[in-house]
C-alpha cells in the first residue's frame, strides 16, 4: 500500500516513519525544501527520541520518501493523510487554513479513489469541510472523481512518539457510516497493531474528531484540578503529594496526570481546550469545565510568577535568577506555550534577570527569550544567582550537585516548581527550598 503524508511537523513525520516502519511504502511531502533536503540526508528537524534512526533506516530501505512534489504524492497514494498545522486563532479558534489548502491542493491533483484521512487535530466538522474543498476543486476541473474522507486523529505524546505510535492505548478511526471500504482500508494500514490486540475503535467521523479534544481536554483538567489542590495545600499546611498518591490509588482516577507544577503547555493541550471551547460555543453548547481549566491553568503560571517573586524578595530589579529546563516538558526542544517562557517573561516585566538553560531547547528559546542569557549547562546558568528554579523535570536536574550548586549561588535557594527533589535533603544541604503544595 502506498502512503503519502503531507506535512512534515511533529505530528506527520512521526507518522510517515512509523508507518514506513511496518513496510508501508510512505512519501512524505512539505512545501519547505530546506526541511525536505535534511530529512533526505536523515537529519531530523524535530528533537523526538528515536526519531531520526527510524527515518535513516527506512530512507535507507527505500520504504521512505521525501519530496515537494504534492501533486505526484497524490496520484501515487492510495492513503492521503493531511498532517499539517492548526495553529489558534487569536479567538481561540482553529486555522484551518493549511488544511484547506492541502484539501484544495488533492481535488487539484485527484485521478482516481483515494481516502484522504485529517490526522491532524480539527474542530468536529473539518472532514466535511475537507470534503467540500476537494469537491469544489474536482467541479472546476469538472471532474467527479469517487473518494472517502476519513479521520484517524493522533495521541502522540511528545517524548515518547514512537513507543505511542508502535504501541498505542487505542486506534480512532472515524468514517462515513455506510463506507465499509475506506473503513477496511484503514483496518489494513493499521494490520500489524491490530494483530498485535491493539483495541481499535471504529466510528463515525464527529466521534473519532471529538474524541481527541475529549482526551486532551480530560487529561487538562486532572492537570488543573491537582493545582488548584497544591494551591489549597499551601494555604492549610497540607502536602499535594500525599493528597495525589490518595487519588491516584483509586482505580477509578489512576495516579497519571496528577503532577503539580505550574500549569500544561505544549503544541496540544493549550490549543485544544482553547478550540473545544469554541467549537462548543460555536454549536450552542457551553463547556463549562473547559473554559474553568483555561481560566485555572493561566492563574497557575502567575502564582509561579509571584511565588518566585515572593522568594526573591524586593527589590527584584536586582535579582537574577537561573532557570533550569524551557521545553515544555523533557524529551522534547517543544517550547510552544511552555510554561518556563511565560515565567521568564513574568520575572523580566518586574526587572528580574534571567539565566536559562535546557538540554535541547536553546535554539528554539534564543529567538523566543532574546533578553535571556543562555548557558552552556545548569551551573553556568547558577553563577552569580540569586536563585535557581527548575521548571522543566529533566532527568540530569534531580541529582544536582548541592554543594558545586551553592557555591555558584549568591544564596542558596531553590524553588523546585516540579517537585523532583525531597525537602528534607535540600534542608540539611542549607537551601531554603521552596516547591509547588507542599
Amino acid at each position: 500500500m502506498n502512503v503519502s503524508v503531507i506535512g512534515t511537523g511533529y505530528v506527520g513525520l512521526v507518522t510517515g516513519a512509523c508507518f514506513s516502519e511496518f513496510g508501508v511504502q510512505v512519501t512524505c511531502v512539505d512545501q519547505d525544501r530546506t526541511k525536505i533536503e535534511m530529512l533526505s540526508r536523515g537529519e531530523s528537524p524535530i528533537y523526538e527520541p528515536g526519531l531520526e534512526e527510524l527515518v535513516v533506516r527506512n530512507t535507507r530501505a527505500g520504504r521512505l520518501a521525501f519530496t515537494t512534489d504534492s501533486a505526484e504524492a497524490i496520484r501515487s497514494a492510495l492513503v492521503i493523510f493531511i498532517a499539517v498545522g492548526t495553529p489558534p486563532a487569536e479567538d481561540g479558534s482553529t486555522d484551518l487554513s493549511y488544511v484547506e489548502a492541502v484539501a484544495r491542493d488533492i481535488g487539484r491533483n485527484l485521478d482516481g479513489y483515494k481516502v484522504v484521512v485529517t490526522k491532524s487535530t480539527v474542530p468536529v466538522g473539518t472532514a466535511l469541510r475537507v470534503r467540500q474543498w476537494i469537491g469544489e476543486e474536482l467541479a472546476t476541473r469538472g471532474e467527479d472523481i469517487h473518494f472517502s474522507v476519513a479521520s484517524n486523529p493522533e495521541f502522540l505524546r511528545e517524548g515518547a512518539a514512537i513507543g505511542d505510535f508502535m504501541r498505542p492505548d487505542r486506534v480512532v478511526i472515524g468514517a462515513d457510516e455506510g463506507d465499509e471500504h475506506a473503513r477496511a482500508i484503514m483496518k489494513d494500514l493499521y494490520r500489524p497493531l491490530y494483530l498485535n490486540e491493539t483495541p481499535f475503535v471504529v466510528t463515525n467521523i464527529a466521534t473519532a474528531e471529538l474524541a481527541k479534544y475529549a482526551a486532551n481536554a480530560f487529561l487538562a483538567t486532572k492537570i488543573s484540578f491537582i493545582n488548584e489542590m497544591a494551591n489549597l495545600c499551601e494555604e492549610i499546611g497540607g502536602d499535594v503529594q500525599g493528597v495525589a498518591r490518595a487519588m491516584g490509588l483509586d482505580r477509578r482516577i489512576g495516579p497519571k496526570f496528577l503532577h503539580a507544577g505550574p500549569g500544561y503547555g505544549g503544541s496540544c493541550f493549550p490549543k485544544d481546550t482553547l478550540s473545544a471551547a469554541h467549537f462548543a460555543r460555536e454549536v450552542g453548547s457551553q463547556p463549562e469545565i473547559v473554559e474553568a481549566v483555561i481560566r485555572v491553568n493561566a492563574a497557575q503560571r502567575q502564582r509561579m510568577v509571584d511565588k518566585i517573586a515572593e522568594a526573591l524578595g524586593a527589590p527584584l530589579a536586582e535579582r537574577r535568577v537561573a532557570v533550569l529546563g524551557l521545553s515544555f516538558k523533557p524529551e522534547t526542544d517543544d517550547i510552544r506555550d511552555a510554561p518556563a517562557i511565560d515565567i521568564i517573561r513574568g520575572l523580566r516585566e518586574q526587572g528580574v534577570s534571567v539565566r536559562a538553560f535546557d538540554p535541547v531547547a536553546m535554539s528554539a528559546a534564543r529567538k523566543a527569550l532574546p533578553d535571556v542569557e543562555l548557558c552552556e549547562d545548569a551551573y553556568a546558568a547558577c553563577e552569580g544567582a540569586d536563585a535557581v528554579v527548575i521548571v522543566t523535570e529533566w532527568n540530569q536536574f534531580r541529582m544536582l550537585d548541592l554543594e558545586r550548586l551553592k557555591e555558584s549561588l549568591r544564596q542558596p535557594l531553590m524553588l523546585d516548581l516540579r517537585n523532583i527533589y525531597d525537602p528534607s535533603p535540600l534542608e540539611r544541604a542549607g537551601f531554603r527550598y521552596v516547591s509547588v503544595g507542599r
